[in-house]
């Protein structure tokens, strides 16, 4: 489909390095440079399109407007076409193209702001932790994660109990999808769900992070801890980028949060990811990253 037209701004697709995005910079003359906005859109690294999924074409429009703000969609080729960690890389790629030329599209590089939903949230979790230490490019100004994937270790947390058979998003389809992504056997999702692909020792490991009695007790009504689960070491073997931080930004080690900009995480309560993006507000608190949290209790994936 051709770029939207809308009297209020001028709508191009273009490329950042050799990824596809579409820009929507607003038509009315600024005094100053205006403010940036880099979107990853969601849909689990398999779906979507910067010009053919109207959600995302109605999001970045309704940013641009509202917020007088540059705003750059990026177009990442999807899996399982093109292998993880391509989308990652990809959104990396047009993010340092942004940071170095904003000024090209009237943007003040000190102003600039990642966000995206679901996986597009893990993507903008990725990159944020990625080019913390960058010195040769403009800081990132902020990122805002909307309900975002961020570990694939634990799928039997209060939120996936809860929220195991919610439509959209339920807690066997989002390991589906996962396997999907990584263009894996779908028989390996009986035994992720249940835990069985990882070892005591990695437990141990993130215990400290990725623990349900970090999650608030509002958020454990009715939740029951999991009986304990045989590890199948060839199912580990089979999916060894779960462990990544590229995949699960949780994982990351506390020399890549710390750096991290201001965050605005937004969960909703009828929703798989719900505790996931608990989790991650207090790991960035602890490592004294501003956070601001907006939760949704009627709200759904």
């Amino acid at each position: 489909l051709p770029a939207c037209r809308d009297s209020r701004l001028f709508i191009k697709d273009l490329h950042f390095d050799g990824v596809p995005v579409r820009i929507y910079l607003p038509r009315e003359p600024s005094a100053s440079k205006r403010r940036g906005v880099i979107f990853f859109h969601g849909g689990c690294g398999i779906f979507g399109s910067i010009s053919k999924r109207l959600k995302e074409k109605i999001i970045c429009r309704y940013i641009a407007t509202k917020s007088d703000s540059v705003v750059v969609s990026v177009g990442y080729h999807l899996a399982p076409e093109h292998k993880y960690p391509t989308q990652t890389l990809e959104c990396l790629t047009a993010t340092v193209h942004f940071l170095k030329t904003a000024e090209t599209y009237g943007v003040d590089p000190a102003r600039i702001i990642v966000c995206g939903d679901s996986v597009g949230g893990t993507y903008t979790a990725s990159v944020c932790q990625e080019l913390g230490h960058r010195t040769d490019i403009p800081k990132i100004r902020g990122q805002v994660l909307i309900y975002p994937f961020l570990q694939a270790l634990n799928f039997n947390l209060p939120s996936h109990q809860k929220n195991a058979a919610v439509a959209f998003l339920s807690r066997e389809r989002t390991v589906h999808f996962i396997l999907k992504y990584l263009n894996k056997d779908c028989s390996l999702k009986k035994p992720i769900l249940a835990g069985s692909h990882v070892p005591e020792s990695i437990n141990l490991k993130y215990r400290k992070w990725l623990n349900p009695d970090l999650i608030p007790d509002v958020f454990k009504l009715g939740y029951k801890p999991p009986p304990p689960t045989l590890f199948l070491p060839q199912v580990h073997e089979e999916v060894q980028e779960l462990f990544e931080p590229w995949f699960s930004p949780l994982l990351a080690e506390d020399a890549a949060v710390c750096p991290l900009p201001d965050t605005c995480i937004v969960t909703c309560e009828h929703d798989v990811l719900r505790d996931e993006g608990l989790l991650y507000k207090k790991r960035l608190e602890d490592n004294n990253v501003r956070v601001t949290w907006h939760h949704v209790e009627k709200g759904f994936h």
